[in-house]
């Protein structure tokens, strides 16, 4: 194994295949692959997989989403351009041949809503062609591409997604919708031509509750609830008494992931996300598959997909510490059939190992986070790199993360922090981060440093604050809050003035502004406690050099949060650096684009830190 410094290309560039489904009749596998530097989807038979080739032609942004209808004859996709985020969804006719674009119209934003084996040749997709802050429901024939409207929205709007709710026939059964005092919300069902509240639920659980399946049967719902708990259960809601009855739950991790029957839609097998994703079968009779699929090979079990009996699962084991393992697993036999590793050139270079760590807070809330230190080095006064997660209402797992990679490969502690906010610990550590954007959140990250610091595993002079989002903003924060602290920060797509951003969010966020409301600061009300909690603010605390990268595209942290924060350090002298990509939006798609910036990004932190770099 070798100890050179990994190319960035190998890290960051396209993988050689990833995120491989199968066909809902399991005659077909797809993956993403790229042709000519620009990821497509290639399908092949099962029988065969060598002879997969591309069936879309993309020549841009490079395709990252996709799914199978349940015709297993149509392949459906979203695209945007230059990172608008105005999905258009495009299909592929894989018996005719060729890509259709079917919601041709500009400015108008796609949302895949449900598919189901009773409706094979339909698809559900939400549009929001009369409104735009309003996701109407269609109904879309994938073979003449005629659209139906089926579902007028009247400001309905999910904190976790999708508001609309269908069943295996493809009908709306339910919508979530904001509740009237602005607070909570509600799950309705249709009753005439008016919609009737089933269930209420807090504002306190609007992030740990969700519905997931309407019963095959129709007569119940699926949903993830932390109703009179703290953690998101699985839990089965009749929809004629409106009783729950709790499926499988965690008391100190959200359940986040279940695998449901094709047909009958209960649910099967569900996963936790707690140091690691942790499977769990929910039927006895599955015990043994997934007991063989989990011995395939080492790595983090990921079960991608399957086909519609239920006999074939395309799944992904993930490691911390090499490319992730593709393979096909027949239930019938519980055989598996390796097919690809996603970047296998990682195979030839030392990585680093992914640790958990856990500490305590200035007021005693556990927080957990990730540690990757530089293979071979001593752990011992190393120059860190604290990386923030984006969301913020997101968290870092376990895994192949690439930049954790690249900084412990050229020498640097990278830390990783699940702050308060973060979700995946229950309600109440999410909730615990409400208005403390720039303050107990921010603490968080300081008692990080602090405690690595205090192991001896870094130097407290050499600490980068670096990350994307709400991570931007972190690192902003960290630069203009905290100077004293960091070296220096890489801030990558970050809000710098909390009212400009919160003014500006795309319309389709409008539903769910009283969210933002009451965990950021009330856009109407609150202007100077936003104000205080904004880097712009600040900026003539700032000390420490500035990386900041930006899309021109960006619909959610507009170019306007970098460029009023650049034009304010340039007034001041304050060392930085800014990178507009004119051809992205909220990050960076484009491979040429994420290598530029790596680059840039090994350089200042080489600079400032003194690790190594790439020539």
């Amino acid at each position: 194994m070798s100890a050179e410094l990994i190319p960035r290309r190998v890290l960051f560039g396209n993988p050689d295949r990833a995120m491989a489904t199968i066909s809902p009749d399991g005659s077909r596998l797809a993956w993403l692959a790229p042709v000519d530097g620009v990821l497509n989807v290639w399908v092949g038979p099962v029988s065969d997989p060598d002879r997969a080739g591309p069936v879309t032609e993309d020549r841009d942004r490079g395709i990252r989403t996709y799914l199978w209808a349940h015709d297993s004859r149509h392949l459906l996709y979203l695209q945007d351009r230059g990172g608008d985020e105005n999905w258009r969804l495009y299909g592929v006719d894989l018996e005719r041949g060729g890509v259709s674009d079917l919601t041709p119209f500009d400015g108008v934003q796609a949302q895949p809503i449900a598919a189901s084996p009773r409706r094979p040749g339909e698809i559900l997709v939400g549009l929001n062609r009369d409104n735009p802050a309003l996701h109407d429901a269609y109904r879309l024939d994938l073979e003449t591409g005629r659209l139906e409207l089926v579902g007028r929205n009247d400001g309905f709007g999910s904190p976790t997604g999708n508001p609309w709710v269908a069943d295996a026939d493809l009908q709306i059964r339910a919508v979530v919708r904001p509740a009237a005092d602005g607070g909570g919300y509600e799950l309705c069902v249709p009753d005439g031509e008016e919609w009737r509240p089933v269930q209420a639920f807090d504002y306190e659980d609007s992030l740990t509750t969700a519905p997931l399946a309407v019963s095959g049967d129709g007569s119940s719902l699926y949903m993830l609830s932390s109703r009179a708990a703290n953690t998101a259960r699985l839990v089965q809601l009749d929809f004629a008494t409106g009783e729950e009855r709790v499926v499988a739950g965690d008391p100190s991790f959200d359940v986040g992931d279940v695998l449901f029957d094709p047909d009958s839609r209960r649910p099967l097998i569900v996963g936790f996300v707690r140091d690691r994703l942790e499977h769990f079968a929910l039927e006895p009779s599955l015990q043994d598959d997934l007991q063989a699929v989990a011995g395939i090979t080492t790595g983090e079990l990921h079960i991608d997909s399957t086909d519609d009996a239920n006999r074939r699962w395309m799944v992904t084991f993930v490691a911390d510490d090499g490319p992730a393992r593709t393979y096909l697993f027949d239930r019938q036999d519980r055989s598996a059939t390796h097919l690809f590793d996603n970047r296998p050139e990682l195979s030839g270079y030392r990585l680093a190992a992914m640790e958990p760590f856990t500490f305590s807070a200035r007021d005693g809330l556990t927080i957990h986070g990730y540690l990757t230190f530089p293979p071979g080095a001593d752990r011992k006064d190393l120059p860190a790199v604290l990386n923030v997660h984006g969301g913020p209402w997101a968290r870092d797992v376990w895994g192949f993360n690439p930049e954790a990679q690249w900084l412990a490969n050229r020498g640097y502690l990278c830390i990783q922090v699940n702050y308060r906010g973060s979700t995946g610990y229950g309600k109440n550590f999410t909730n615990a981060g409400d208005r403390q954007w720039g303050t107990r959140m921010h603490d968080d990250l300081l008692d990080a440093v602090e405690h690595v610091v205090g192991q001896g595993y870094a130097d407290g002079r050499r600490v980068c604050i670096y990350g994307g989002s709400y991570g931007g903003y972190a690192a902003l924060v960290g630069a203009a809050f905290t100077p004293d602290v960091f070296r220096c920060a890489v801030d990558i797509v970050g809000p710098s003035n909390l009212n400009t951003l919160l003014n500006s969010v795309p319309p389709y966020w409008l539903p769910l502004i009283e969210q933002f409301n009451r965990r950021v600061g009330n856009r109407d009300s609150e202007q100077e406690f936003l104000w205080s909690r904004s880097p712009l603010s600040r900026v003539d605390d700032i000390r420490i050099p500035l990386l900041i990268a930006q899309g021109a595209n960006d619909p959610r942290v507009k170019q306007a949060e970098a460029e009023q924060i650049v034009t304010a350090l340039q007034e001041k002298g304050i060392d930085h650096t800014y990178m507009l990509f004119p051809d992205e939006g909220h990050g960076f798609a484009k491979p040429e684009n994420r290598l530029k910036f790596y680059a840039a990004a090994e350089q200042f932190l080489a600079q400032h830190l003194g690790g190594r770099a790439e020539r």
